[in-house]
């Protein structure tokens, strides 16, 4: 009987293996990155990079390009063109061009919504120029283009060099009424890729960009943070007597209040509050860093600088009418739900009087006293 039961399990085992979905390794097509650019005819030329590990070959990646109606029409065209059986599991990277995020990114990005095998966590970013371009270039100094481009952004947003800006993230704020998506611009400089500043987004649209002087700005107006770093010329709020002014603050950390009050006859008024620190790691100048009166009155004059230019990036801002900032979500919380759904906020947003006020307090200024 034992016997029997043996060669019956045998029989069936070999006949529901044919049926399986098994998948070697080897011969399996991880993409790494993608990039999309804007293609005649309303169309996008999409390009991926796959890691290659097999000895037998002298390949550190594979790289395909193609032009198609959507990223499931370009990828019927890579699948004619490698070995390998192409899955989107390991996606880390996605590169969209400026010239494509000013038509629209609904497509592209609800295409890598619907699918499942793709993580939420997949790095956004921009291109200041053609994103193809960028990802398939080979750079001296460093052996695999879009591992290079997944460290940079990983290392920047972990420094606050930039907002962090997922899948995730950029959803979140493309269907909260409060605040308007972000994304990191990268640029080809040299034989290297450098950050060049923060993408700003009304919906799927890219509408202007907030330059790199002005990034940590923007990311102490947007929320706390710790890390960071940040050059200032004081010379604006001197007197001009040829002499030269500069402070260099490292390990900056940030805290910010928006507080906001509603008058019955004018516009919405809003106050950013924002108070952070800094290591000065750097001041050219006469006052002395040792004297209490000349550090307080260093502070004061990056206080003053930075409020201005605050209020100036929240103009700015407001022009391009996209709220990156998030002073939606405090006014939506600050009055009942239905008077919130009753008032347009994008109609309202560029009429509102915003004033910032950012304090400044050097935590210490170095060993040498």
């Amino acid at each position: 009987m034992n016997k029997i039961m043996r060669i019956l399990l045998v029989v069936t085992i070999l006949i529901m293996l044919p049926g399986c979905d098994y998948r070697i390794l080897e011969r399996i097509g991880f993409t790494y990155a993608a990039s999309y650019d804007a293609a005649p005819e309303n169309q996008v030329e999409i390009g991926i990079s796959i890691p290659r590990a097999d000895p037998t070959i002298d390949l550190v990646r594979e790289l395909h390009s193609a032009v198609g109606k959507s990223s499931k029409d370009a990828r019927v065209k890579f699948a004619n063109e490698t070995d390998l059986l192409l899955v989107n599991g390991q996606i880390r990277v996605l590169l969209y061009s400026e010239a494509l995020a000013r038509k629209d990114l609904s497509n592209e990005i609800n295409s890598i919504l619907r699918d499942t095998s793709i993580s939420p966590l997949v790095k956004i970013s921009l291109v200041n120029g053609n994103a193809k371009d960028m990802l398939f270039k080979d750079y001296k100094q460093h052996l695999s283009t879009d591992k290079y481009i997944n460290r940079l952004l990983e290392k920047a947003s972990t420094n606050n060099r930039i907002p962090k800006t997922t899948l995730y993230e950029f959803e979140r704020d493309y269907y909260d009424d409060g605040i308007d998506p972000i994304a990191p611009i990268l640029k080809e400089q040299a034989e290297d890729i450098t950050v060049d500043g923060i993408g700003l987004f009304r919906g799927y649209k890219y509408i202007g960009k907030i330059y790199n002087k002005d990034v940590l700005l923007f990311s102490i107006l947007r929320g706390k943070f710790k890390k960071g770093d940040m050059g200032l010329d004081l010379d604006s709020v001197r007197d001009n007597d040829g002499s030269h002014e500069y402070i260099m603050f490292t390990s900056v950390v940030s805290n910010r209040a928006v507080h906001v009050k509603h008058n019955a006859n004018g516009p919405i008024h809003v106050t950013i509050a924002a108070n952070f620190k800094g290591s000065i790691h750097e001041y050219i100048g006469d006052l002395k860093l040792s004297k209490d009166a000349d550090r307080h009155q260093v502070e004061k004059k990056v206080s003053e600088i930075l409020s201005e230019r605050g209020n100036r990036l929240v103009k700015q801002l407001q022009q391009y009418n996209v709220d990156s900032l998030g002073i939606g979500m405090h006014v939506r919380n600050s009055m009942s739900y239905e008077a919130w759904k009753a008032l347009n906020w994008s109609e309202e947003y560029p009429r509102i009087k915003v004033d910032c006020q950012i304090h400044f307090k050097a935590k210490d200024y170095g060993k040498i006293r």
